[in-house]
């Protein structure tokens, strides 16, 4: 989460809400996708840091499938992001903050519960002082 969060600083830098991604195969512990929000910069509605960082472990493993792999994000994933892991088969997610007007593991609704083809774990409020925090002091220079 630590990296996740350094991640979602450099989306605050440049001028993107904060949230940064990791996706890490378990057994060998090793960074596979890495990703933080991009939809100003790219003008890309799709370019949130989970699928970002899907899409560069599944290049980088070869395969969509990305089974045996966590993804370990600094906001709870919105219902784009939670079809993506879904659908990636991502086995588990730890996420800090929770998103009250968005969220899908937890706080809307929760979607890995629902009868798809794969649920997967979810543990939230994980470093979410510091995850929420960074958000704060973003909203707070936007008003």
């Amino acid at each position: 989460m630590e990296y996740a969060i350094e991640l979602a600083k450099k989306a605050f830098e440049i001028g993107e809400v904060p949230v940064g991604a990791v996706v890490v195969q378990r057994k060998s512990g090793i960074i596979v996708g890495e990703g933080f929000n991009r939809r100003e910069c790219d003008s890309d509605p799709l370019a949130h840091a989970e699928v970002i960082a899907i899409r560069k472990a599944a290049r980088k493993l070869g395969s969509w499938r990305l089974s045996g792999c966590d993804l370990y994000v600094t906001l709870e994933p919105c219902a784009m992001c939670c079809g993506a892991i879904i659908n990636s088969r991502i086995e588990r997610v730890y996420f800090g903050a929770y998103d009250l007007n968005a969220g899908c593991v937890h706080s809307m609704t929760d979607m890995f519960v629902m009868p798809f083809n794969h649920k997967p774990e979810a543990y939230g409020g994980i470093m979410e002082q510091q995850c929420a925090g960074l958000l704060k002091d973003f909203f707070a220079g936007k008003r």
